[in-house]
């Protein structure tokens, strides 16, 4: 798999392209946003764990940097000392946007042919940009993330809510509780969605089981270039 880095009018992003990528092939994206202190490179890796062969994927890097330590330095999709403030996060979200836009004209990718995807904090802007663009987006999925203010998302769901969603916690995350998740789960219930939730044996991380599961289910909900 080729990886490349690409800076876009609003973010810097990277691509994945598949094992004997055909830039004439009319493949399906998968986007991924990364967590808390972490960049565009953290969740390259799994690509070739997911499918080697079928999707392209994209992995933007958030804009806010921040010092993890002398000479380390992370980033967040919204201002450090504000991590859960709506405000911050719809201005993410228009970032987001024109970096969707952007990557899925380079790709000739049309709406509907992408899954969104994150970790962490990634995971949360999954959700906010992902339900209110079912159109865009054939799936979300959200991991060891939650909603944390859903009276500020509800508003901006569709009326058709059948957006396929996986979920997958683990159990012993002390970063974002796997309570958070599972109150999520019953929000998503509550306003006619059915996601596919999975807890796992695990911390704040991302495990082979976890992403077996996932590919299994985007066997359905977005299947690969064949």
């Amino acid at each position: 798999m080729d990886i490349q880095e690409h800076q876009g009018s609003q973010l810097k992003y990277l691509t994945v392209h598949p094992d004997n990528y055909d830039p004439n092939g009319k493949y399906p994206l998968i986007i991924m946003l990364h967590g808390f202190g972490a960049n565009m490179q953290d969740l390259a890796g799994i690509a070739p764990i997911l499918n080697a062969t079928g999707y392209v994927y994209s992995f933007p890097n958030a804009p806010e940097e921040m010092d993890l330590a002398p000479g380390m330095v992370g980033y967040s999709w919204t201002h450090p000392e504000r991590r859960r403030d709506p405000k911050e996060d719809a201005k993410a979200q228009v970032l987001l946007n024109a970096y969707f836009r952007e990557v899925m004209e380079q790709y000739d990718v049309d709406s509907g042919n992408v899954v969104l995807g994150g970790f962490s904090q990634g995971g949360r802007l999954a959700y906010a940009c992902g339900l209110s663009n079912p159109d865009m987006f054939a799936g979300i999925i959200a991991l060891s993330a939650a909603v944390f203010e859903p009276e500020a998302l509800v508003n901006e769901l569709p009326a058709n809510r059948t957006q396929p969603v996986f979920i997958g916690h683990g159990n012993a995350d002390m970063t974002v509780s796997v309570d958070h998740a599972r109150r999520t789960r019953v929000f998503l219930e509550n306003e006619g969605y059915q996601p596919v939730y999975n807890e796992y044996s695990m911390g704040h991380e991302i495990s082979r089981s976890l992403l077996s599961d996932i590919t299994v289910w985007l066997q359905d909900v977005l299947p690969p270039l064949s």
